[in-house]
């Protein structure tokens, strides 16, 4: 193997000396492994983690969610929620008008009175 290598480097103009030095092993394999390692944990801490957090807060945002309290719905839609159903809710937008959105479209619960000041 090592005369094959030697052969190749004389046939390309390198010297033996290079043809050696590149057949000679190289330092240990654990460098790559411990960078990967390092790499999946940052991603874990700095990405999936705090991506996970904010899912669970909305869902629990959400599965809080009752009547009479005002939302303001992902597309910006304020309203007092007044029935609720199973996956779906009927939210007043103005007086004798209501609409009916999905949970998961509750960007925020908003404090009480909101409305009213917004009028």
């Amino acid at each position: 193997m090592k005369s094959l290598l030697v052969s190749i480097c004389a046939l390309f103009g390198f010297s033996t000396a290079m043809a050696a030095d590149a057949a000679a092993p190289q330092g240990g394999g654990f460098g790559p492994i411990i960078f990967l390692v390092v790499i999946v944990a940052f991603m874990y801490f700095m990405v999936w983690r705090p991506q996970q957090k904010k899912a669970k807060a909305q869902r629990e945002l959400v599965a809080s969610v009752a009547t009479g309290d005002e939302v303001m719905t992902g597309g910006g839609i304020i309203g007092k929620v007044a029935k609720v159903y199973e996956g779906y809710l009927g939210v007043e937008v103005h007086e004798g008008g209501s609409i009916i959105i999905q949970r998961n479209a509750v960007g925020s619960v908003l404090p009480k009175g909101t409305i009213a000041s917004i009028k």
